[in-house]
């Protein structure tokens, strides 16, 4: 395994740990007159970014792609865009421990799928494995069962204070 493809396919999950546990933290880094949220959003594109150039550099792409990639990867793509149409930008990128107030979505995939936007991102990973090394697939899925047990112990009363 590449170090470097793994240290890259690995680099938001801290990130985002940080963040989830350290909330206020966050606030107050960003500072007043910056959302927290949009801040994160940001940063966590670079860092998107970066992963994918890490898989790019591992991957073996040829064309066709195998018949299951498209149903997966168009499932998966769906839920994570419908997690995003139906949260929006703050609602994705934790602004509810940035001390937003949320409201509950019980639409569909909520309710449906527990944790929707990672099983969709989990699917469209899947979906690449005739092209990218299975070992390269799975640490990315375990950053991602790593952020559903973190993000399944939420406290409240840990969440930020906006600056006023």
């Amino acid at each position: 395994m590449g170090i470097v493809a793994a240290i890259g396919v690995l680099l938001p999950f801290p990130f985002y740990w940080w963040l989830w546990t350290n909330p206020q933290s966050w606030v107050n880094l960003c500072g007043q007159g910056k959302d927290p949220s949009t801040v994160m959003a940001r940063v966590s594109h670079v860092l998107k970014a970066a992963q994918l150039l890490s898989l790019f550099s591992v991957a073996s792409l040829s064309w066709p792609p195998p018949l299951y990639f498209w149903p997966v990867m168009a499932f998966g793509q769906f839920l994570n865009f419908r997690v995003y149409q139906l949260l929006g930008e703050a609602g994705t990128y934790y602004g509810v421990r940035f001390g937003k107030n949320i409201p509950w979505v019980t639409e569909f995939p909520f309710g449906v799928i527990r944790d929707p936007q990672y099983v969709g991102s989990v699917m469209s990973l899947l979906a690449c494995l005739s092209w990218v090394p299975f070992q390269y697939i799975f640490l990315w899925c375990l950053g991602y069962v790593f952020m559903m047990l973190v993000e399944s112990k939420e406290d409240p009363s840990a969440r930020a204070k906006p600056i006023s």
